[in-house]
């Protein structure tokens, strides 16, 4: 056998033991008399001896080796006489019989270290080198474990999981789809999967009552570092549901996730807030709860007093940053251009800093006692510094919440180990667009309007199909929405006039999604689900912002895989076969 032993599990208790091991050089070292060989594999580092009293050929291999070379070690495990704390196996050491070197490597263009010397492109072009270091086995060992307890968890509370195909029919709405031409169909094309949300409402008419697959999507939309154009997703859905059983089915699925994968836990239920409280107190629809600083609207309290930016402002709203009345004008400065970004779109910033003596850009128009009771209204104390933007509401709350995270990022609030789950419910079913003036569903056009919202959902006023709320819900931890789904339309009529509203013809709604709405007529039960980002569930177990080192083979932020050089040009032959034109030209 190649191997008796991994590198990472020979103890103390071992010693004594004639062991075999395998796996790749991480560094060689000479001291005086004794050579050296950290021997690494996925489970850890043994340190490897020889001295100068050992056979000639195993001094004569170590001589010979160079890092990452491939390599079988024979040998006693030993009491080291220089230990190591910081090593699991750093009690011990293997004094070398036999070495045996199974594969030569050529010197790699980066260091295999933890902290390593190659640039992230260096490394995605050698994406396996890269996944060799610690960081990325972590990584990819704490995935596989999420993945397991998921598993665990739904299969122990009656879910089947089933798989759903990839080569699907194109419904373009929302984001782009990736197409697959047919050669045996000429001129007609699959789509892959955004998600599997037709199939798994169809197997619920099917009576598969408790369905999940852990399972890949793709989406052809611009890329940030927590999107790839293919992504995983925990899809769930059940039947004879209300949102209430979803939510506590699915909160009991994070927890368990928590206990299991980082051993904490939450012994009270999450906070759930609706999408409006979301919006006015932390501007945004994914709030991030490990830190307060939360949004005061104080509109009617800073109108009438002259200031014609604020009289004249649909919105204004104001945040309290604790300790920070001490300011430079530097620093304010800095600040007011940091909201000027077009990624913040804010057009200036206003300040208070409330502190013994009080200075403010608005002095002039308020009284001492007026900027107290703005201080009072926004819960500031002696000493913070108080930051108030104004405009359009919805713009502006959406500024103001980007800048409290920024702001409790530069405090240091925002720490990777603190978890803030919460639930955000209460979405409204759609969202108007200006440009092409119509509707659009916010989550997808199979999410259920609330049943008190019925009447509105049938009005033909666009006010009140922009006041329709959806029975929808999102679970959020630390500012990422990690989970979204809704109780579904079951209902032929309800999702026909769905369609309507979103702009669909009947023809155009029985071509695309004829399947389910006919399968509706044969009972369809009450039901609904959600999905799970799965890459980025495991990214924010694993304390990171981006999804890259939790996705063993992941494209760039151009949707480009480095490593295997793709997408790439097929030659005419493969084209004609698809009944596809060529557009690219060859060099000649």
């Amino acid at each position: 056998m190649y191997r008796t032993n991994t590198c990472g599990e020979l103890r103390l208790a071992d010693a004594g033991k004639k062991v075999t091991l395998a796996g790749w050089v991480q560094r060689i070292r000479k001291m005086g008399s004794l050579n050296f060989v950290d021997l690494r594999d996925r489970y850890g580092i043994t340190q490897l001896v020889a001295d100068d009293t050992a056979d000639k050929t195993v001094i004569d291999t170590i001589n010979s080796l160079g890092r990452e070379y491939v390599i079988q070690a024979e040998g006693v495990v030993s009491e080291r006489q220089s230990k190591n704390p910081k090593m699991p196996t750093g009690d011990i050491e293997i004094k070398l019989d036999k070495i045996n070197i199974l594969n030569a490597a050529v010197t790699p263009p980066f260091t295999i270290e933890d902290q390593s010397d190659g640039g992230d492109d260096l490394r995605a072009k050698y994406r396996y080198l890269d996944l060799r270091r610690g960081p990325l086995q972590r990584a990819l060992a704490l995935r596989h474990r999420m993945a397991i307890e998921t598993r665990n968890y739904l299969d122990g509370n009656n879910f089947m999981e089933i798989e759903t195909p990839f080569l699907i029919k194109s419904t373009p709405e929302g984001a782009r789809d990736f197409v697959v031409p047919s050669r045996m169909n000429p001129g007609e094309f699959y789509a892959l999967p955004q998600s599997p949300q037709t199939f798994k409402q169809l197997l619920m008419v099917a009576g598969y009552d408790r369905y999940f697959q852990i399972v890949r999507c793709f989406r052809d939309e611009d890329l940030r570092a927590d999107r790839q154009p293919e992504f995983t997703q925990i899809d769930c859905e059940m039947s004879f549901v209300e949102r209430e059983d979803i939510l506590k089915m699915f909160e009991g699925l994070v927890k368990h996730l928590f206990k299991n994968v980082l051993g904490k836990t939450f012994d009270e239920p999450f906070e759930r807030i609706s999408y409006d409280e979301a919006m006015s107190f932390y501007g945004s629809d994914k709030p991030d709860l490990r830190f307060g600083m939360q949004m005061h609207e104080i509109t009617s309290l800073v109108q009438g007093k002259g200031f014609s930016v604020f009289d004249s402002a649909e919105y204004v709203g104001a945040i309290a940053v604790p300790g920070c009345a001490n300011y430079s004008r530097k620093q304010t400065d800095e600040l007011t251009e940091w909201v000027k970004r077009p990624q913040v779109g804010a057009k200036g910033l206003v300040f208070i800093k409330f502190a013994d003596e009080v200075k403010s850009t608005i002095d002039k128009f308020y009284t001492p006692e007026q900027i107290a009771e703005i201080a009072k209204n926004v819960g500031a104390e002696k000493g913070d510094l108080i930051l108030i933007l104004c405009g359009p509401k919805h713009k502006t709350q959406v500024a103001l919440g980007t800048l409290r995270l920024e702001m409790g990022s530069r405090l240091g609030l925002r720490k990777p180990e603190d978890f803030k789950p919460l639930w955000v419910y209460d979405f409204p079913l759609l969202e108007w667009d200006d440009e092409t003036q119509r509707f659009y569903a916010m989550h997808h056009p199979f999410t259920s309007p609330k049943p008190e919202d019925l009447d509105k959902f049938y009005s033909n006023k666009q006010e009140d199909l922009a006041d329709v709320k959806a029975n929808a819900y999102d679970i959020v931890l630390n500012g990422n929405e990690i989970g979204g789904g809704s109780i579904r339309i079951f209902d032929r009529k309800i999702q026909e006039r769905m369609f309507e509203i979103l702009g669909f013809s009947h023809e155009q709604a029985e071509y695309r999604f004829g399947f389910l709405m006919n399968a509706f007529k044969f009972g369809a039960p009450p039901h609904g689900g959600i999905a799970f980002g799965f890459d980025r569930l495991c990214a924010l177990f694993g304390g990171q912002e981006t999804i890259r080192d939790f996705i063993a083979f992941p494209k760039n932020n151009m949707g480009r895989d480095v490593m295997a050089e793709a997408p790439s040009v097929i030659d005419d032959a493969q084209m004609e076969e698809l009944f596809l034109k060529s557009t690219v030209k060859k060099e000649q």
